[in-house]
């Protein structure tokens, strides 16, 4: 059987690799249009710096990611987060004002520091309370996240708090983004407990008593030079084994006759295949399946996408007035900047700078803000800039600076995804030597796009074990 995967991510990586581990007899074949394998994940390693593209860790709790690095022999290279770095900041007021200890998923899990907190007034601290009284909402309708948490704890509290955590991992408009596809998990706490803050809490205390249980280990884990390790360790394996690795390779059209796949090449050669699996984003697989699926296609080409970019730049300690105490910090929408957040890498994780140096990581780009930013490295790096020296008083010239743009690459689940997913599904039934994998679909984290790699290879070979046995 001849396996043809197209895109060279960590979710088109992961299945060629579980296509090869579990399925060695199959010829398998990997295709990625650019010049590297690995996609967001891309790490720049230079004069002691650990530069990160894309992101620059993955959720240990979720444990694809765990299990993988472990097939890999790399699990022992696994860094946690800085345990001495307990802060993490929102930019309040032109202010950094300490995000409250004891969140559970975003969500108030303490009384004391929620009343502490600077980020509400007495007024809006207050209205939080009534979301022990307010009467659950009947029904299973989907509604977005703004609108649920401004239902459940007032508008206040989404928009100085969950809208700027919520930004740092979708880099989405919470009034449109999906509850049932993002964030199913605060439905459920209002459906069990009746309130957003009961569950908060009994999670919080979930959450403590499991870390007691398993010390000081972090829930977000990294390699130590980088999350390139990840992809460097599964190409290696691939090579070893004989796949048949193809980079610079864009797909250009995808047929299918007589119950195979015909791959052309934008070079002009064509490919044929058993199965197919395609790790593409939604709209690009949209586009590949046009012509033999053109309603499928349409369903994946509605999936909207953002561009984000990233601007690392590094210093000397000495160059820096604010100390970097914490983990970073988040940017409310309503701030008005053009930055969404700036992590403090060299704090983060202390490994990827050298001594006497910091590195850190800002982030541009949102849904509905996209038409504001010049894509550019240049201009990026000017807002990156700005933003440190209204922030943290930073004006010296970094040392180092690297710019990563990501044009269409954040998929958001707004409101009426399941419904899309749903469709997705029930036109890939009828198509069983057909799969897809990555990030549009159930998942953006790293783990999540491992496991969909996973789960393509398994649907395309239980088809293969079944035509089999049905040949007997």
């Amino acid at each position: 059987m001849r396996l043809i995967i197209i895109g060279g991510g960590i979710a088109g990586l992961s299945a060629a690799y579980y296509a090869q581990k579990n399925h060695p007899e199959a010829k398998i074949t990997l295709l990625e249009a650019d010049s590297h394998w690995g996609g967001k994940l891309i790490t720049d390693r230079v004069d002691g710096f650990v530069i990160e593209g894309g992101p620059d860790t993955f959720l240990a709790t979720k444990t694809w990611g765990v299990e993988l690095c472990k097939e890999l022999g790399i699990a022992d290279r696994l860094h946690g987060t800085n345990p001495e770095a307990k802060n993490t900041y929102v930019l309040h007021k032109n202010r950094l004002e300490s995000l409250p200890d004891g969140l559970a998923m975003m969500i108030p899990g303490k009384v004391m520091p929620m009343l502490k907190s600077r980020l509400l007034n007495w007024a809006q601290k207050l209205r939080i309370g009534l979301d022990f009284l307010i009467p659950v909402k009947k029904g299973d309708a989907d509604e977005s996240l703004g609108s649920f948490v401004s239902r459940r704890m007032g508008r206040a509290t989404y928009e100085n708090l969950i809208e700027p955590l919520m930004s740092g991992i979708y880099a989405g408009d919470g009034d449109k983004l999906s509850l049932q596809s993002t964030f199913p998990f605060l439905r459920d706490f209002e459906r069990k407990y009746g309130s957003l803050a009961l569950g908060a809490m009994k999670m919080y205390r979930a959450r403590v008593k499991s870390q007691k249980n398993r010390g000081s280990r972090s829930i977000f884990l990294t390699p130590t030079t980088g999350l390139a390790e990840m992809t460097e360790a599964i190409v290696a394996y691939l090579k070893e084994n004989n796949a048949d690795l193809r980079l610079n390779s864009p797909v250009s059209r995808i047929t299918h006759h007589d119950s195979r796949y015909q791959v052309g090449l934008a070079v002009g050669a064509t490919l044929e295949a058993d199965s197919l699996i395609l790790a593409t984003p939604a709209y690009v697989t949209g586009e590949l399946l046009a012509s033999p699926l053109p309603e499928l296609a349409e369903v994946l080409k509605s999936i909207p996408y953002v561009s984000t970019a990233t601007v690392s730049l590094a210093y000397k300690l000495t160059d820096l007035p604010h100390p970097l105490d914490g983990y970073g910090y988040v940017i409310p929408r309503r701030e008005g900047r053009r930055a969404l957040a700036c992590t403090w890498t060299s704090t983060k994780f202390p490994h990827r700078a050298p001594e006497g140096h910091a590195l850190l990581r800002v982030f541009v780009g949102r849904a509905g803000q996209e038409d504001e930013i010049p894509w550019d490295d240049a201009s990026l790096l000017e807002i990156a800039r700005e933003e440190l020296a209204l922030t943290l008083g930073i004006t010296a010239d970094p040392l180092v600076s690297r710019v990563f743009i990501w044009e269409k690459a954040m998929p958001q689940y707004n409101l009426g995804h399941p419904e899309k997913l749903t469709q997705i599904d029930a036109a890939l039934e009828e198509m069983p030597n057909l799969a897809f994998a990555g990030n549009g679909y159930r998942g953006i984290g790293i783990p999540d796009c491992i496991h969909s790699g996973e789960l393509a290879v398994e649907k395309i070979f239980k088809h293969e074990e079944h035509e089999e046995t049905q040949s007997y």
